[in-house]
């Protein structure tokens, strides 16, 4: 049944007009993009079949490339281009709030955007997003990309970088594709060494985040690893 026949209350569009984007599912959400189906299937099917092609995880359908999303049948390349322009443009509105706003105010954007950059990066890599004395976001930048398990970060090289984006603190952040979020004693360590690093240079780490899968990021600042206890409690994500 296409869904121009189905009752106007469960339509998605409509759905979506008088309740919110909010009210609807991923599936409905994408066939509101993709507007039609192919034969036999509505396009609330067709975008439940590009779903379960990625395991019904949103996050790997937004990295995917535009063949990959183009072998799911009825998802042409064309509608694959159309999805990849449309995940870009959300990428880039949630990097221009964050560029707008106090972070530390927004910590919620900061998990998002971070979850979204490298929760299903196959290889460790290791960000900085660098930021002025107002917490506003001057620049995400990868500094590193290791292998499966392990990435080399030197802290002379994260303190060149700091001098060249002219920042005033900064916000750490690497992921675990063994989708673990537990902090290691290496990343514990190595945090401790970069913020040693960067006081040298007045720069201060507000906080380091590790990102696993499609859980919550896990923020070093709340789990009380980013302060020495002699510090005290600083402000944070």
């Amino acid at each position: 049944m296409s869904i121009t026949d189905w009752p106007a209350g469960e339509r998605p569009r409509e759905r979506l007009l008088s309740q919110g984007a909010g009210a609807l599912s991923d599936a409905e959400l994408l066939a509101i993009y993709l507007r039609v189906g192919v034969r036999g299937k509505s396009a609330v099917d067709l975008a439940r079949d590009l779903l379960r092609r990625f395991d019904g995880r949103l996050a790997l359908l937004v990295d995917a490339a535009p063949g990959e999303l183009a072998r799911t049948p009825g998802i042409g390349l064309a509608k694959a281009a159309q999805l990849k322009a449309a995940f870009e443009l959300s990428r880039r509105a949630l990097s221009q709030h964050m560029r707008e706003r106090d972070l530390l105010t927004s910590p919620g954007q900061v998990r998002d955007w971070l979850r979204l950059k490298l929760a299903h990066e196959p290889k460790e890599i290791f960000m900085a997003l660098w930021l002025d004395s107002q917490n506003r976001l001057l620049a995400a930048e990868t500094l590193f990309t290791g292998t499966l398990s392990q990435t080399a970060v030197y802290p002379r090289e994260v303190v060149s970088a700091a001098l060249t984006h002219r920042a005033a603190a900064v916000i750490l952040a690497h992921n675990h594709p063994s989708g673990v979020a537990e902090p290691s004693r290496a990343d514990e360590e190595l945090t401790q060494r970069l913020k040693a690093a960067l006081a040298t240079v007045d720069i201060q780490v507000l906080d380091h985040f590790i990102v696993a899968g499609n859980s919550q990021p896990l923020s070093f600042a709340e789990r009380g690893l980013l302060w020495a206890p002699d510090k005290g409690c600083k402000k944070h994500l």
